[in-house]
Parts: C-alpha cells; structure tokens; sequence
C-alpha cells in the first residue's frame, strides 16, 4: 500500500486570478500578468497588501524560445513592485503553473513563509504555427521528437489505440469537442466563447454571402465530418480535436491554514495533491493511459482520504479531444474503455452528474501552456465560491473539486483537490 502523504501544515487558497485568454497582438506577458494579479487582489475579499507576500512561485514553459526573454521570476516580481522577495520560475511543460502550486504549497509547509503568489504565464502567438509547433515538441521525449511525432501526431496515435482497444470512433470525439464548445460560451475569459452549432451556422452564412452554394449540414457532427470545415490534422485528430495557440495568465494566493480567516470568511483548502512521471511512447507499456495520472491520483487520492466517487467536478488536461476520454478513465471516475460512453450520455456535462471542464477545457478556454495549470484551479475555485455565473454547476452542496494537469507527451502530471467547508 502506498504511503499516505500528508503536510507538516495546513493551505488555504484565498484569492485567485485570471486573465482573458486569447491571442493579442497588443498585449505581452507583463500585461497578461499584471491584468491576472489584479484580478486576484479583488477577489480577496478583506484586502491584501502585496508587500506581505513572502514568495513567488512563476510556472514558464518557453518564453524563452517564444519570446526569447528568459528569467521570468524576477522579471514579474520586478513590474508587481514586490522585489526583493524570492522568485523561482517552475517548468514542466505544459504542467508548469501546477510545479509552481506545488512548490509555493511545501514553501508554505515548511513553515519557511506564510504568504506566497503562484502563477504561471506564456505568450505564443507572436510566433508562427510552424515555430510553436517546434516549441512545444521541446517537451516531447526525444525518442519521439527523432521519430518525428509533433503533439497532435501523439494524440492520434492515441487515439488510434483507443479506437481499436475499446471500439470507439470519432463522433465520440466529437462529442469531447461539442460539450466543450457549450461551455465556453458560458465563460467570459474563454478564447473560443462559441458553440459547434453557432459556428457551422456562421459559416453557412458566410457562403450564402458570397453565393456559394451552403453545404447541407443537418446537425454539428454533420458538420465536424465535413473535411472542408474540419480537417484532418493527425488522423483520428481533427481541427476541433486540437487546443489553439493561446496568449494569457493566472495566479491565486496561497497562505498557511491558520491566517485564512485575515484575508476572506469563505477560503478554499488543499486536501489532496499528488504528481507522477511517466514513460515516452517508445517505452510505454499501456498507449491507452498514462502512468503519470494514476500515480499522481492515487497520491492526491491517498493524501485526502477520498477517492474519485468523492470528486464532484473536475477539469482535467484536454489539448486534444481524445486526452479527456484517457484522463476521465484514469482518473477513476469512470472504467478503463467507458469514458466515451460516459461522455456520450451526457455525464459529463455540466448538468450531468461528473461534469469535466465546465470552463471550456483548454480546447476552447485556450491553452498558454505556462498558466494552464492554475488556469484550471482558477475554474474550480470559481465555482466551488458559487461564482461561475451561468456556467455555475447546479449541484448542491458543492464541496469537492479538482484539476488534472498534464505536461508534455505525459512524462509529468499533477492532480490537486480542493475543498470548501
């Protein structure tokens, strides 16, 4: 039996921040950072002066390729005016931000600080599709990066296992993608805030306009089948499957367990935290599923004395339509070649009874792979404090969250587990 991990002292999460995630040209990383920090000073609810926190934990995947400008700790400490505080940068992948929770959660353990900002910030769309194609394979395996897989080509070899394994197709991708696109209309800060069927009816309109005859789309699947309007990116991997490039920022303050009541009435806590590695597909002895996630799960799971029946709500790492169906299943909350049968019967909608990325998931919310992780805990802080407005989860007595981050091919993956009491 594994050990049951525990901290030398209480976290209480009491204020959070996001940015609008998009692709801007007017705006870069120092502005994207700036507009989440000032999000996160509002929502603590008796105030904080920044001058007290002791730390910052800044999750970077590769700015310094995408920007080429490194050394980013400092940098943001810098423009907050909060030097000299310590900054460490984390990195791992598009884990980032979620090594930077981590970190910032065992400096506050320790009892070495008491208040400590993480965050996580990346900037991409100042580059090329085919120069943030190469940055991001930087977090494949090199096995994989020799063999010449790209991101989506991993996911479609995925993909592909999946399918001949457990018999699904691609319209059960394509249920992943459609849930998705409902929910990020309900999300202010979403990059793609518009539904599959909103944007097949666009696009029909688009052509009537030019006089071109509309194809005779009857539903969205009629419409994500269509090669012209959805084409194939790394077969079974579509258009819709796939993330978009993003621009965009997070953070949220973390302080010991017992000064939570100084800044709000109504603080989060951390109960459950865990995070594994795992093999390249070169050595991978299972393509449909990751060793990282069930490590990281029965670590999470162990620490908070849970297991995923008790997980209400989740947002977990879906760059790829086909990554959803993986992590749902790893995760526990639904049997090994279920999940897109779960997904399909509507589960995991966000009225259903286990609903997944109620924000949009990185598919649709977007996906500045260096604030994705507390991006995601930024979700389920919003809606565990009963504030996600329209796409607010209609279960009573919401209590229990979580978010699943996954970096690179899968060789990195943090889960974390919140709690309102």
């Amino acid at each position: 039996m594994k050990k049951r991990r525990k901290l030398g002292r209480g976290i209480a999460l009491v204020g959070a921040g996001m940015s609008n995630f998009g692709m801007y040209k007017d705006k870069d990383s120092k502005d994207l950072f700036v507009e989440a920090f000032q999000d996160m000073i509002e929502s603590v609810d008796k105030g904080l002066d920044p001058n007290d926190i002791d730390a910052l934990y800044l999750g970077n995947f590769s700015n310094d390729f995408f920007m080429k400008q490194s050394h980013w700790g400092p940098i943001m400490t810098d423009l907050l005016g909060i030097t000299p505080i310590p900054a460490t940068r984390t990195e791992g992948a598009c884990a980032s931000s979620a090594l930077a929770f981590r970190e910032g959660v065992f400096a506050i353990a320790s009892g070495f600080y008491d208040i400590v900002l993480v965050g996580g910030v990346e900037e991409m769309s100042k580059r090329s599709t085919a120069e943030i194609t190469e940055g991001l394979a930087m977090a494949s395996v090199p096995y994989e990066g020799k063999a010449g897989f790209t991101f989506p080509g991993v996911f479609g070899v995925l993909a592909t296992a999946y399918f001949a394994k457990y018999g699904a197709t691609r319209e059960h991708l394509m249920n992943v993608t459609i849930k998705s696109h409902n929910n990020a209309p309900l999300n202010p800060k979403a990059q793609f805030k518009v539904t599959i069927r909103d944007l097949m009816n666009a696009k029909i309109e688009s052509l009537k306009k030019k006089g071109v005859p509309a194809p005779q789309w009857e539903d969205e699947k009629d419409f994500l089948h269509d090669p012209r309007a959805n084409p194939s990116i790394a077969w079974p991997i579509h258009l819709y499957d796939c993330c978009p490039i993003s621009d965009g920022a997070a953070c949220m303050l973390l302080v010991a367990e017992d000064i939570a009541k100084n800044f709000t009435d109504d603080p989060l806590y951390l109960i459950g935290m865990g995070q594994g590695s795992g093999k390249g597909l070169h050595a991978a002895e299972n393509l449909t599923s990751f060793e990282a996630t069930k490590y990281a799960a029965e670590e999470a799971y162990g620490m908070s004395g849970l297991g995923p029946e008790d997980i209400q709500f989740a947002e977990v790492h879906d760059c790829f339509s086909m990554a959803e169906l993986i992590h749902i299943e790893d995760l526990g909350f639904f049997k090994a070649g279920e999940g897109y049968k779960a997904v399909e019967e509507g589960l995991t909608r966000l009225d259903g009874p286990k609903p997944i990325n109620t924000s949009g998931g990185l598919k649709c919310k977007g996906h500045p792979v260096g604030a994705t992780g507390i991006a995601q805990l930024y979700e389920v802080w919003t809606q565990l404090r009963n504030q996600a407005g329209k796409r607010q989860i209609p279960i009573k007595d919401l209590r229990i969250g979580a978010a699943h981050n996954l970096g690179g091919t899968g060789g990195t993956c943090t889960l974390t587990i919140l709690e309102r009491r």
